[in-house]
């Protein structure tokens, strides 16, 4: 499948790049996909939830009033989880979330992510750029050019760019990452893909392992 190569100003080059079809055009696999996405949603969550139970609150342990003749219900300790300030009853505790998926389970995913985006016509191929100082306004005029101003855009660099990467970084919309950090998630939560030239050797020798 071959994709016209755009510059910054969101104009054709003259030059068109071939995207492999082993990783752009393959029968997506929802499950695969939902599997993917579910295990990066779990990880997100740190799990360090707690409430105190009845034996972790502070409080006397002495009888709180007799057992019989008050004409109310029995009870034992003013931690427990009827009065006001007791312990929770089954309350949360800290737990590990993270959840297991083998490599070939991820790559399919991710594989079948980009086939979307790509059937939905949701991929752009740009040519590899560089700021000389971090600057939003620049990113900002790129965004304009590609028509990508109101949309959520996720742009894959070949390698690590600290001055594009923070140059991104104030825009909610659009987030930079390299072809390494390419998630099935992050694939699909952007309304466009733009892929810089530098990472499409990465992203489809990532894959095709």
């Amino acid at each position: 499948m071959k994709v016209a190569v755009l510059d910054i100003k969101g104009k054709e080059t003259g030059r068109k790049i071939e995207l492999s079809d082993s990783v752009f055009a393959i029968e997506p696999n929802k499950h695969a996909v939902y599997l993917d996405v579910k295990q990066y949603l779990a990880h997100q969550r740190q799990g360090t939830h707690k409430s105190k139970e009845r034996a972790e609150i502070a409080g006397s342990t002495r009888k709180i009033k007799k057992q019989k003749g008050t004409g109310t219900a029995r009870a034992g300790s003013i931690k427990s989880p009827v009065f006001r300030g007791g312990g929770r009853i089954f309350g949360p505790r800290p737990k590990d979330y993270k959840q297991k998926l083998n490599k070939n389970l991820k790559r399919l995913a991710r594989k079948s992510a980009l086939t979307i985006k790509s059937n939905e016509k949701a991929i752009l191929v740009v040519e590899d750029f560089n700021f000389d100082a971090p600057k939003t306004k620049d990113f900002k005029n790129i965004l304009k050019s590609l028509g990508l101003e109101n949309k959520k855009s996720l742009f894959v660099l070949g390698d690590s760019n600290n001055n594009v990467y923070l140059s991104s970084r104030n825009l909610k919309g659009s987030e930079v990452v390299t072809n390494s950090d390419l998630s099935t998630y992050k694939i699909l939560n952007a309304n466009n893909i733009v892929l810089l030239e530098g990472s499409l050797e990465g992203i489809e020798s990532n894959l095709t392992k």
